[in-house]
């Protein structure tokens, strides 16, 4: 078993964590694409998509769905399992290590308007207001994740049948 694992901050440093000093944090994060337009959550000086971690005792569903009307004012329905990643961090402002599993959904917006009036505390230290970014712009975004955003996307396209 291990002992130590490599962990990133929100900068991008790196820094061996004992496994001892880690809490384990469940993630779930939109896809949400329309008429050639991807909602991404502005957050520093970049983007992420829509989405955060679960509470204890919440559903997938429920956690995604809270999470997306948090940081977009958008009311989601789920669809397909895009991708499933890991990743260990040091939370930005917890300032605590975390085990993350990623999970991305692919999804619809059903219905809700752009806003930030539903950000908790932290968020409106870093977040701003979400936007519609089009897909032909993907390639020339930063992104604040630890993932492949670019494949995500992609694979999403894919899920949708689209080209």
């Amino acid at each position: 078993m291990k002992k130590e694992v490599i962990c990133s901050d929100i900068e991008g440093n790196k820094f061996n964590v004992p496994v001892s000093e880690l809490s384990f944090r469940p993630s779930v994060y939109a896809v949400i694409i329309e008429n050639g337009k991807i909602l991404l959550s502005k957050q520093w000086d970049g983007y992420d998509f829509p989405g955060g971690g679960m509470d204890i005792g919440e559903t997938i569903e429920e956690a995604l769905k809270r999470e997306v009307m948090e940081e977009t004012g958008i009311e989601i329905e789920i669809s397909k399992v895009v991708d499933c990643e890991n990743s260990f961090f040091k939370l930005p402002f917890a300032g605590n290590n975390v085990h993350s599993i990623l999970m991305y959904f692919l999804c619809k917006n059903i219905g809700g308007i752009l806003t930030t009036d539903n950000f908790d505390e932290n968020e409106k230290k870093y977040a701003d207001m979400p936007e519609w970014i089009d897909l032909n712009d993907i390639n020339d975004i930063k992104f604040h994740n630890p993932v492949d955003s670019l494949k995500i996307i992609k694979d999403a396209i894919k899920l949708q049948g689209m080209k």
